[in-house]
């Protein structure tokens, strides 16, 4: 297919390092947000008057926004400029962060919340895409993919400790406010390094857009509600169907676009497939590590904020060597045996887990739990960006990325609201003190992480040991 030009391309060699500093700083600021308000949540419920359930939102709406908006803020900028849908993201999330942290009242937030998604939206998909048709060079593009997923994944581990230190020191408003320079660093920088891509003539795929929006987030919430309220559950079962029935009505609607929003070409590649089924099920087994470790840390082990943000500083280091490693090995290796080394030590720390007791202490187990997850996520998830992202076409960079970031965001909802499940199947009718009756729930739920991480290793047996990139 043909694609007109509008205008040209403005002929600016990008100064890489400052652009890779710029892309990545602003990955590790959005995926920092998912996690960076799990610690400030008690703050706020006190402070902004929330109630129990009420006070999930303050996460569930960034959630649902985000994960509902990254295959339309991803195809967006394929078609009308990456820099342009990547500065304006930027722009929105800082000044809904702004809000935010000045907010009055918990609706005021939540509004904030639902901003904030939206720009991530906008900017998280284009800074993938921004950095796979820069670094078009292989060796060098395989490193900073690696990079890039490394920052990705370090960022959840990253965001306990920060947010632990931000709320015990300056009160829950810093945590918003904290994202309030650097997104401002990142505009300015941005709007003087980026490359800046050529406009061209398209027509955004509107049935599209909407039919995938509404179905990722139908479902997502869906998710959530599962979480909270069971798998049986009215709304539950009603927002999963209604996502379902979206989600398959977009897929027709793909097939005869001449633009569509997600080109379904990208998944007859096998390698490329298999690539996204891992990125969809290593979340779902390793994200809720930080969530059930968290619970065990604080309300078992009776861990302040800030050591339970601490806490998890082996799995980040861990994960942040791995940046430097991946880059290394990838090409010498291939993605098959780096994948499996990650889902099996993945595995590994989650069946760790499953012996905690409400006696064991922080040493040796937890320890070493968290040394296996952080070499098992930073090794498992860093050849899939390079998988995934190093074989499209310039032109549909956006679109994979879009995709990419969706899976992973749906995997880590259904994973958690799956868990979440089985851990409240687990403790309901369970005798004993609460503490014996919460280790177990967790124990039961890592137990069906472990499972799921196994199929992480099968899919991964299915990578090939080298693989050229373009």
């Amino acid at each position: 297919m043909t694609t007109t030009v509008l205008e040209p391309e403005r002929r600016v060699r990008p100064r890489s390092e400052l652009v890779l500093i710029t892309l990545l700083t602003c990955q590790l600021m959005i995926v920092l947000d998912v996690t960076v308000m799990n610690v400030a949540l008690p703050r706020i419920r006190t402070d902004l008057h929330f109630t129990p359930t009420g006070l999930s939102w303050v996460m569930d709406a960034y959630t649902l926004t985000f994960g509902g908006l990254l295959l339309l803020g991803g195809r967006a900028g394929d078609l009308f400029g990456r820099r342009r849908l990547f500065l304006a993201g930027i722009g929105l999330f800082t000044l809904a962060s702004l809000a935010g942290g000045l907010a009055p009242t918990a609706g005021w937030l939540l509004a904030s919340r639902v901003a904030q998604g939206i720009g991530g939206a906008m900017a998280g998909p284009n800074t993938l895409a921004l950095l796979t048709t820069t670094f078009s060079e292989p060796a060098r593009r395989i490193r900073v993919l690696a990079l890039f997923s490394g920052m990705s994944s370090a960022g959840f581990a990253i965001g306990l400790i920060v947010g632990g230190l931000l709320t015990e020191w300056f009160g829950w408003r810093s945590v918003m406010f904290i994202n309030v320079p650097f997104g401002v660093a990142i505009a300015l920088l941005g709007m003087a390094v980026l490359p800046e891509a050529p406009r061209r003539a398209a027509r955004l795929d509107l049935p599209g857009a909407v039919t995938a929006t509404a179905g990722v987030a139908t479902l997502v919430y869906g998710f959530i509600s599962a979480a909270a309220d069971g798998w049986g559950n009215t709304t539950t079962i009603s927002a999963l169907l209604a996502g379902g029935v979206l989600l398959s009505a977009f897929v027709a609607l793909e097939l005869r676009h001449e633009q569509p929003l997600l080109p379904l070409h990208l998944f007859t590649d096998r390698t490329r497939a298999a690539a996204y089924a891992n990125m969809f099920l290593g979340p779902m087994a390793g994200m809720s590590m930080f969530f059930f470790v968290t619970e065990y840390l604080q309300e078992v082990r009776k861990m302040s904020a800030l050591a339970t943000g601490f806490a998890f500083l082996p799995t980040a280091i861990l994960m942040f060597a791995m940046i430097r490693l991946v880059p290394r090995l990838l090409p010498r290796l291939g993605p098959k045996p780096l994948a499996l080394t990650g889902t099996l030590s993945m595995a590994a720390g989650l069946a760790l887990l499953t012996r905690l007791t409400d006696h064991s202490g922080y040493f040796p187990l937890l320890f070493v739990a968290m040394l296996f997850l952080g070499c098992g996520i930073g090794l498992a998830f860093s050849p899939l960006n390079v998988i995934i992202m190093s074989t499209v076409e310039p032109a549909e960079a956006g679109a994979a990325g879009g995709a990419l970031q969706t899976v992973q965001q749906v995997g880590a909802a259904l994973g958690l609201a799956i868990l979440v499940t089985v851990f409240g199947t687990a403790t309901r009718g369970a005798t004993g003190s609460p503490a014996h009756i919460l280790v177990g729930g967790i124990t039961t739920a890592f137990g069906a992480a472990v499972v799921i991480a196994v199929l992480t290793v099968l899919v991964a047996l299915t990578f090939p040991g080298r693989r050229q990139t373009r």
